[in-house]
């Protein structure tokens, strides 16, 4: 039956997770810790990462949360559809991207954005030890330097949701992003000479035809 992608994979083959129609009609909140990157604790305990990994496997299961139904492309050339669960896993990459949100800037952010996938891919294919991967390792680690806080989530019948975020790392401004009283840091007046100096290229192709 899981063969076939276009057929619902049954109940039955879940063995880690509850259906989210299942799972409690209350959320529950919780609160993780990072430290370089690193999810150190939930709601101001200090874990171990397996045993962090673990109670997260437990929250995101009692909540409906981490199935995934997938195609994908084998190292070998084919196409496979696979049904996973990763209950902690899915709890623990939003809480780190919501992490990331304010303590990396745009250009970290985005570089380890388009390394990312290729990293993963290494290891999917089994090229752990491999020197490629160890100089991904080595960008991505520093990229991390700054990356603590801690993030606030809702888990509510299959969902994940921020509700919060701090770091005192953090380069997120009020004062900068308002629109209101800004004290001169940011004049939506200087945003016209970027505007234009930023579509000069556009221009120019568009007067060469």
């Amino acid at each position: 039956m899981l063969e076939d992608p276009a057929v619902e994979a049954p109940n039955y083959v879940y063995m880690r997770t509850i259906s989210p129609e299942e799972a409690p009609d209350t959320p529950t909140v919780i609160e993780i810790g990072f430290e370089k990157g690193d999810a150190v604790s939930i709601n101001g305990e200090a874990l171990s990462p397996a045993t962090l990994l673990a109670r997260l496997n437990d929250l995101g299961r009692d909540n409906g949360i981490g199935r995934i139904d997938l195609v994908e492309n084998r190292f070998v050339g084919m196409k496979s559809r696979g049904v996973y669960e990763t209950p902690g896993g899915t709890i623990l990459l939003t809480a780190h991207r919501a992490i990331e949100s304010i303590t990396l800037d745009r250009g970290a952010s985005h570089l380890k954005d388009e390394l990312m996938p290729r990293y993963a891919e290494l290891i999917y294919n089994g090229f752990w030890f491999s020197p490629e991967r160890e100089m991904l390792q080595a960008a991505i680690d520093r990229s991390q330097e700054h990356v603590e806080g801690t993030v606030r989530l809702k888990l509510y019948k299959g969902n994940v949701m921020v509700i919060g975020r701090e770091s005192p790392k953090s380069l997120y401004s009020d004062q900068l992003v308002t629109f209101e009283d800004d004290q001169g840091a940011y004049d939506q007046k200087d945003a016209a000479g970027f505007i234009k100096l930023n579509a000069l290229r556009l221009r120019t192709l568009a007067k060469r035809g």
